[in-house]
């Protein structure tokens, strides 16, 4: 059967159509594969740029901490709570070591002792209850209400909300009484939370604690040190 005319150029205009279509495509996938390609490029330089600022600083900072001003001595106190190597403590003797055994408090009010003590609470993940008794005793010292009230809201903030993930493990009754005290803050207000952590600590990661391999090798290496000299 015959084609006729008009069916043949309905054929030519849509195969025109699909050319066109065709083009199209091409040119807008080759369109953005420049584009693409060109913003990678810019992208690479950018990181590349940035790499070399950071190694720059790095390597300042490197030089500035190896300066004979900012150096740390080699005999610095390891066990200082504060870590800033500028105090005057000493390391503890043996005899002051093994009398911790038989005292939590002695030991809570050395700065070794509590020093020790966090590093192996930090072994068992409970390192915040350690924190939050001394956050707790900073706070006793405040007496500028303003500081007070600040930091009572950053001990909340760190340790009492349920949405911290170094909440400590309080009682309802402490979490009402401490919520009572936000309304007026004041230097003892986490009082009753802090003795309850206290009595966790002592009962139940002090024992653990003196029979850890932390504080039977502090034990044998100072009690080694000391019969050598």
């Amino acid at each position: 059967m015959g084609t006729s005319g008009s069916q043949v150029g309905s054929l030519n205009l849509m195969r025109g159509e699909e050319g066109k279509n065709w083009e199209v495509g091409v040119m807008s996938w080759l369109f953005l594969y420049f584009l693409l390609g060109s913003t990678a490029s810019h992208l690479g330089t950018e990181v590349a740029e940035m790499r070399k600022r950071q190694q720059s600083q790095n390597e300042g900072t490197s030089a500035v901490s190896q300066a004979p001003g900012n150096q740390r001595p080699n005999n610095t106190c390891c066990f200082c709570w504060c870590c800033c190597c500028s105090c005057s403590c000493q390391n503890p003797t043996a005899d002051e070591i093994m009398s911790w055994a038989q005292n939590f408090d002695k030991m809570m009010k050395t700065p070794a002792g509590r020093n020790l003590f966090r590093e192996f609470l930090r072994t068992e993940y409970s390192e915040e209850n350690l924190l939050f008794w001394l956050a707790c005793e900073d706070l006793k010292k405040e007496q500028n209400k303003k500081v007070i009230e600040e930091k009572a809201r950053l001990i909340y903030e760190d340790y009492i909300s349920i949405l911290s993930p170094k909440e400590v493990s309080l009682d309802s009754r402490v979490r009402e009484v401490i919520n009572r005290n936000l309304l007026d803050p004041s230097p003892h207000m986490y009082e009753d939370a802090q003795l309850q952590i206290y009595t966790l600590m002592h009962r139940d990661s002090f024992p653990r604690f003196l029979n850890s391999q932390m504080y039977k090798s502090l034990i044998e290496s100072t009690v080694g040190s000391t019969s050598e000299t």
